[in-house]
């Protein structure tokens, strides 16, 4: 963004801040201030409270915790950096064990079907050197062990979302409000799809096999290897797919829900069945103009969106967390926390890796949007090949796993 319009933004921040502590309720208001606030209650602002509240500071909650619901059948797909900052924050071996389940293989089909040949790339974490690709995470779950994480934590308390901080950290989700009072741009590109998840089962084990399909017309169908509802023979579906075909999935009987299922995914990971409530929501790429000025600061959703078909999501936004954290403990003593210069340095550890994967699943999404037999065919003979090449093979899973 542009020095002039930076400083505009950062002109109305330091305004509404003189604006709050000019009466006297404002005033006590501020003498009750804290070093940093969190605005946004989701994984993101939850592991940030406590990765900056385990420094010491004072961290404020500017929004009450969500009450679990029955129905959340999101599941997340982390990588090996996010499962190291929740090891960090002393969340993730309090997790249930049938909460988690790893991913030790993969494999990617093209728009193929079983009696054509090509279109098929595998990972394997043995092949790759890892132990795992990936842990598939409940996400009501996950909510539920920071929540306490959060209750526990000395240094981490519920105040009004006016609350005077030296830092206010936006993890709002894509529609921060706070976002848009500050002006900064924010214009979602949308794809006209929408994700639909649930929870599915199978008639036969699914060994830790994560598996995915692209489809013509840009679908996107993910199975995620799971222990609930059923140990073992359970997944997280993630169906992206044009609204109005979205919209039939939702509302369509269980029974017709389950053929279209097998139908999409040929019968490769058995016979699949309903097993949860179906939610679904919008997909759009997005990036806000600037992600930090003095004072604030935009993490997660707030500050960039990609599509889920790489499952990065909260790994991106985990991967804020971790990138900010690290600013603010390697800051000189007499910086002060809020200070442009030094956010801007969390600013540009994020700018590459963030940028990289809206770019690379911007491209994935609009490459199997075409629907011609010459894309077709370009593209899993694209897969074939790429599945021969260990060595970028290599490079992607570390790329994925956050190394």
């Amino acid at each position: 963004m542009p020095t002039a319009e930076r400083s505009i933004l950062d002109g109305r921040y330091a305004s509404a801040l003189r604006r709050e502590v000019s009466t006297p309720a404002a005033y006590n208001r501020a003498m009750q201030s804290v070093d940093v606030l969190v605005k946004g209650r989701g994984a993101v602002g939850s592991s940030l409270a406590l990765s900056l509240a385990a420094q010491g500071l004072s961290v404020g909650m500017a929004d009450a915790p969500e009450a679990p619901r029955a129905d959340d059948v999101r599941t997340y797909a982390l990588n090996a950096a996010s499962v190291a900052l929740l090891t960090e924050l002393k969340v993730w071996d309090g997790l249930p064990a049938d909460a988690v389940s790893p991913v030790y293989d993969m494999v990617v089909t093209g728009d193929t079907s079983p009696e054509q040949a090509g279109g098929r790339l595998s990972f394997s974490a043995w092949q790759q050197g890892v132990r795992e690709l990936a842990v598939i995470v409940d996400a009501a779950a996950l909510d539920a062990q920071l929540a306490t994480a959060l209750r526990f934590s000395p240094h981490i308390r519920q105040v009004p979302p006016d609350t005077a901080a030296a830092l206010t950290a936006l993890c709002e989700g894509r529609s921060s409000s706070a976002r848009a009072a500050l002006g900064v741009p924010f214009e979602p590109k949308a794809y006209g799809h929408a994700a639909v998840a649930t929870r599915v089962t199978s008639d036969r084990p699914h060994q830790g096999v994560a598996r995915q399909w692209f489809g013509t017309g840009g679908e996107v169908l993910a199975l995620l290897p799971f222990e609930r509802p059923m140990p073992a023979q359970s997944y997280g579906l993630v169906w992206s797919c044009p609204d109005s075909r979205a919209q039939a999935l939702l509302t369509m009987p269980p029974a017709e829900f389950d053929r279209e299922l097998n139908a999409a995914t040929y019968g490769a990971a058995g016979a699949l069945s309903l097993a949860g409530a179906r939610a679904s929501w919008p997909l759009a790429l997005a990036r806000a103009g600037v992600v930090s000025g003095s004072g604030w600061v935009l993490l997660g959703d707030a500050a960039h969106l990609v599509h889920p078909l790489a499952g990065q999501g909260l790994n991106l936004g985990l991967g804020d967390v971790s990138a900010l954290s690290d600013v603010i403990a390697a800051r000189e003593p007499w910086r002060p926390l809020g200070d442009e210069r030094l956010l801007r340095r969390y600013a540009r550890a994020r700018l590459a890796p963030t940028l990289a994967m809206g770019e690379l699943t911007d491209a994935l999404q609009r490459l199997f949007a075409q629907s011609s037999p010459a894309a077709r065919s370009l593209r899993n003979r694209g897969l074939d090949a790429l599945d021969q090449l260990t060595p970028v093979k290599r490079w992607l899973t570390q790329r994925a796993l956050g190394l």
